[in-house]
């Protein structure tokens, strides 16, 4: 299943569709290991983090 929403202008994590949020805890549990950083589009302003990958 994908998403027919858009995420262009998600600024946060809750932001994101339902299954889209789906699709990330998906891939994190086939490559074991966090997400920290997701792109919703070419420019840097469109960019959520979840957690600083260097903490």
């Amino acid at each position: 299943d994908g998403w027919s929403e858009s995420t262009a202008g998600a600024k946060s994590y809750d932001e994101l569709p339902v299954n889209a949020k789906n699709y990330l805890n998906r891939i994190e549990e086939l490559v074991e290991a966090p997400i920290d950083i997701i792109s919703t589009g070419p420019d840097r302003d469109e960019t959520i983090v979840l957690r600083h990958p260097f903490d």
